[in-house]
């Protein structure tokens, strides 16, 4: 009926009908360029991963630890983790999220400014830009996702002074570290001027607007460089100026319960895929790749691990496979959404012996106690991890190679000589950053309350004397 009454129109109301539709198309198109609407898909995805990041921590990393630590301190070490994960999540709200993910002026190379502080100007209308060009998602989202990342990469530091250090420092801890260390790194790797920005403008004005490391060139899909490097050095600085256990080499030291740390591995891996295919902050088929690399980084890391521990030992344990995992887990975070499939599975190859080498042969020649090794899997594995990217995004060793905005989205390669030093550049500067900077912070911390518990505090354990409370009442 309604196709019957136009023709009887006439062709001149037919031809204005025409008129008005394109008139009222064009206006939608121009509306619609101007500003974006966020897809539901995509801030669902989005809305998921940042739970499962969540998971990562709590339960997820709190049993992990929980179950490396000797029975009087595993209370302590849920206790810390969770309290971490609150205290950096409320930072992040207040200064932190505008320090990382904001225009910093004249610091612009290595901070953001303060204009969002206490999330000013940030609610349910507010979009931030995506890798693609026209889509958008919910600022608010990406607040909740990125917070869950600073909230990880501190509670991770923690695990290399498990069993001796001071409540109280930890919390101080994690307000300072992530203030003067985590949130400048985020925006040194991740701030840049956006896909719209980089394709209408020559390449120097993007380089000039964003982060430092971004600007040399590097790749980080989901954080090697912010969250593992940054983390494990912290661990490192943190282990070595806290001190030894006592008792370190000297008395029995092993885990309590490799069950609950098998769970809190299973826990990582799950949440992971947040972790990493959510960094594309799309659902598309990038977050598909890093889902799937996710899956063979990890599992080949698995395997390889313990077979060498079989090789060597004549056994393999549940603890060489779970660590094996982690270092999988940490070793693809920066080439997720980069490397091809076959690429992902010879990473997990490499990973595990690498990491394997520094936490049974290096830690024990120099002699520092790392409680949990985060510096041995997590800075060593996301360096491993952060340099091969540079090689493995390569499209012709398979990988998804580099979006270039300016000829709509063609996927390059600069070069292997090229991106690989962009690479080393990136792990150098966060080396440094994350070095001085935690030595800072652990310094001021050791100069005004101190960082160690007492004696009689270590050898009771951090359950009772800490939080008045047992893990396990027998």
């Amino acid at each position: 009926m309604r196709i019957e009454s136009l023709k009887k129109a006439g062709h001149a109301t037919l031809a204005g009908l025409g008129m008005l539709a394109m008139t009222a198309g064009m206006a939608w198109a121009q509306e619609a360029a101007a500003a974006p609407v966020p897809d539901k898909g995509d801030t669902a995805w989005m809305l998921v991963s940042t739970i499962l990041v969540l998971l990562m921590i709590v339960p997820g990393l709190a049993l992990f630890y929980g179950g490396l630590v000797r029975t009087k301190n595993m209370l302590s070490v849920l206790t810390q983790v969770l309290v971490v994960s609150c205290i950096v999540m409320i930072v992040w709200a207040l200064w932190g999220y505008s320090m990382a993910f904001t225009d910093g002026g004249s610091l612009n190379s290595y901070v953001g400014g303060f204009s969002k502080a206490l999330l000013a100007g940030v609610d349910t209308t507010t979009v931030v830009k995506t890798f693609s060009r026209g889509v958008v998602i919910p600022e608010i989202v990406f607040v909740a996702f990125q917070m869950t990342f600073a909230a990880i990469t501190t509670a991770l530091v923690i695990g290399s002074f498990a069993e001796r250090m001071k409540f109280s420092a930890i919390c101080v801890f994690s307000v300072l570290w992530p203030t003067l260390v985590y949130f400048p790194m985020a925006h040194m790797v991740w701030w840049w001027p956006g896909p719209e920005f980089a394709s209408t403008n020559p390449a120097d004005a993007t380089v000039a607007g964003a982060g430092m490391i971004w600007a040399f060139g590097a790749l980080d899909f989901a954080g090697g460089t912010v969250v593992h490097i940054n983390a494990g050095i912290a661990a490192l600085i943190g282990a070595i100026l806290v001190g030894k256990r006592i008792g370190y080499k000297h008395e029995a030291m092993a885990p309590h319960s490799l069950t609950l740390t098998m769970v809190g591995a299973s826990l990582l891996w799950v949440g992971w895929f947040g972790f990493n295919a959510g960094s594309n902050l799309e659902s598309n088929a990038y977050a598909g790749l890093a889902m799937l690399n996710t899956f063979l980084a990890t599992a080949a890391a698995g395997i390889a691990w313990p077979a060498i521990e079989w090789i060597l030992k004549g056994k393999p344990s549940l603890l060489g496979a779970a660590s094996g995992v982690v270092a999988g887990l940490v070793a693809i975070t920066p080439a997720a959404g980069f490397a091809g499939p076959m690429g992902a599975i010879v990473l997990g190859l490499i990973v595990s012996p690498i990491c394997l080498f520094f936490v049974s042969v290096v830690k024990n020649k120099l002699g520092y106690d790392d409680s949990l090794d985060v510096f041995g899997v997590h800075a060593v594995g996301g360096i491993v991890g952060a340099i091969a990217t540079g090689i493995l995004v390569d499209p012709a060793l398979g990988g998804a190679g580099i979006v270039d905005y300016t000829a709509g989205g063609a996927a390059v390669y600069p070069g292997m000589a090229t991106q690989v030093t962009a690479q080393i550049k990136g792990v150098v500067t966060t080396l440094l950053w994350s070095g001085i900077g935690s030595t800072i912070v652990f310094g001021l911390i050791k100069l005004t309350i101190g960082l160690r518990v007492k004696e009689e505090v270590e050898r009771e354990g951090l359950d009772i004397a800490e939080h008045g409370e047992r893990a396990y009442n027998m």
